[in-house]
């Protein structure tokens, strides 16, 4: 195996740009996952593992689990504790990292036509709310998350890794705009998730077998063009002094009235 000591070495160069840069991920077709669960996750998800990266420490701590790890992925390669502590997103790392290939998850148009419940988010900043979203979403079962394409990158390794693997499992659709997405599927039932006392509660709902509820940003909510798009403005009643919940606790309420 090779074993990295360097901080110059292109492949430490590269991870740190896989960790920091949404646009290098996309260009590159790969992202990066840390911590043995969630390499493990990957593997267990059957998502392609380019490169398992791991500290010479964690190789002898977490032997046996790393053992599958280790035959499944395309090679593996050792960084010295300076190295991983450079290119890792954690405090108190593990010393276990993966460069994933980008993932076949996404949504097809004719898995929308067909109908299910989806949840729509619309730029949705914080990598913590999306990574929260989506493990909500698998949790009970949403057919599928949209995101417009000003969200915050699903691969940046916060969502992946505050999404406890569901990341590698919840289908996703990444599209120019909410509205957009909703006009060229009319046949959804759509529901803007507000704060307005005018809007429906959402207790109150009958949600249909096709329909999609879109959540927005954490500091503004729904872009107005968004909220015109949907047939109906909804919300989640509250009798504390909150004035609202923040995207992924708003999230996992919805989801929760939309599937039971």
């Amino acid at each position: 195996m090779q074993i990295i000591t360097s901080k110059e070495n292109p492949r430490v160069k590269t991870l740190v740009k896989l960790r920091t840069n949404a646009r290098y991920r996309r260009q590159s077709g790969l992202f990066v996952a840390e911590g043995l669960r969630v390499c493990r996750d990957a593997m267990i998800s059957s998502a392609e593992i380019a490169t398992l990266y791991a500290t010479e420490a964690a190789m002898e701590k977490y032997a046996d689990k790393l053992e599958e790890l280790i035959a499944y992925a395309g090679e593996t390669v050792i960084l010295s504790e300076a190295v991983f502590s450079h290119v890792s997103d954690t405090q108190n790392p593990q010393g276990v990292l993966c460069a994933i290939k980008t993932l076949d998850k996404t949504l097809q148009s004719v898995t929308i036509k067909n109908g299910g419940k989806f949840l729509a988010l619309d730029n949705v900043q914080d990598p913590n709310n999306l990574g929260t979203v989506l493990r909500s979403a698998e949790a009970f079962g949403v057919s599928g998350v949209i995101l417009s394409n000003d969200c915050c990158d699903i691969y940046n390794p916060k969502v992946v890794r505050g999404s406890m693997g569901a990341v590698f499992r919840v289908p996703f659709l990444v599209c120019t705009s909410i509205a957009d997405f909703l006009a060229e599927n009319p046949g959804l039932v759509s529901c803007a998730a507000v704060v307005d006392s005018d809007a429906e509660k959402i207790t109150d709902i009958s949600f249909g077998a096709s329909c999609v509820v879109v959540i927005g940003n954490e500091g503004n909510g729904l872009k107005s063009e968004t909220v015109s798009a949907c047939q109906h403005k909804i919300t989640i009643p509250m009798n504390g002094n909150a004035e609202s919940l923040n995207a992924s606790a708003a999230a996992t309420v919805i989801i929760w009235e939309m599937l039971r």
